[in-house]
């Protein structure tokens, strides 16, 4: 996480539960010395909270937020789950409702509300966390958002009854960057002139494109696809967009 460079304020993480409709959703909750600035929700990779997460929330809220990152497979149960190999988790990606993962999205930001007295909420994404962090975007909940190389159109293996494609929504987002390389397969050229074009006219949206960066570039450096420098300046960037409209 060496690209996420430490914050000026000292911060600690530890696992909870957040409880949703009588239902424990495991989470990492992050927060800094002190009063945090800004609250934000964190929508982990397909490979859901683990210590590459516990790590990033708490360099995030070095930088002065408080932090709640969400399991995406919650439901499933932990002995099931802690089994799972990647290829598992992409086969039960059809089988997940968008109602219940912005559920949980949208009750990690309450919990920060209660918690840690934050009045602004924001949420952030990774991959199939990107995914879903557009489709957050969308509900009214969040302030501003950050999806780093989520899809703009649900995948065809991920297509279930559940799922909403991110674009048919994405008219409708609070102020939201989106990170993303011209070589990620998950993001082809077509659908990210789409988002382009859906943010015709709003100058509180953005897209930034990475030339010659592949899927997954920014946050897993241990992945083939880690480019330092671009995750660098993409964390730079993300952390500016979130602060931007103050506290």
């Amino acid at each position: 996480m060496a690209a996420l460079a430490e914050g000026p304020h000292s911060a600690s993480a530890e696992r909870i539960a957040l409880d949703v409709d009588g239902q424990p959703v495991d989470a990492i909750h992050a927060r800094p010395a002190g009063t945090p600035l800004l609250g934000l929700v964190v929508a982990p990779d397909i490979g859901g909270i683990r210590p590459l997460f516990d790590d990033m929330c708490r360099r995030l809220a070095s930088h002065g937020l408080a932090v709640c990152a969400v399991e995406p497979f919650a439901r499933i149960p932990v002995a099931e789950r802690d089994a799972m190999q990647l290829e598992d988790r992409m086969a039960r990606v059809a089988g997940l409702y968008d109602d219940v993962q912005i559920r949980d999205l949208t009750e990690a930001a309450e919990y920060l509300v209660a918690s840690d007295g934050v009045h602004s909420v924001a949420v952030l994404g990774f991959c199939m966390g990107g995914y879903y962090t557009l489709k957050a975007a969308a509900t009214g909940r969040f302030e501003r958002a950050v999806s780093f190389y989520g899809m703009v159109r649900t995948p065809e293996h991920w297509q279930g009854p559940g799922h909403a494609s991110p674009i048919d929504s994405a008219a409708e987002v609070c102020p939201t960057l989106y990170v993303v390389g011209d070589q990620d397969s998950w993001a082809p050229a077509e659908d990210i002139e789409a988002l382009r074009a859906a943010w015709s006219g709003r100058s509180d949206c953005k897209v930034r494109v990475y030339r010659g960066a592949e899927h997954g570039f920014v946050h897993d450096p241990d992945r083939p696809a880690h480019r330092a420098d671009d995750a660098e300046d993409a964390w730079r960037h993300a952390l500016a967009w979130l602060f931007e409209s103050g506290n």
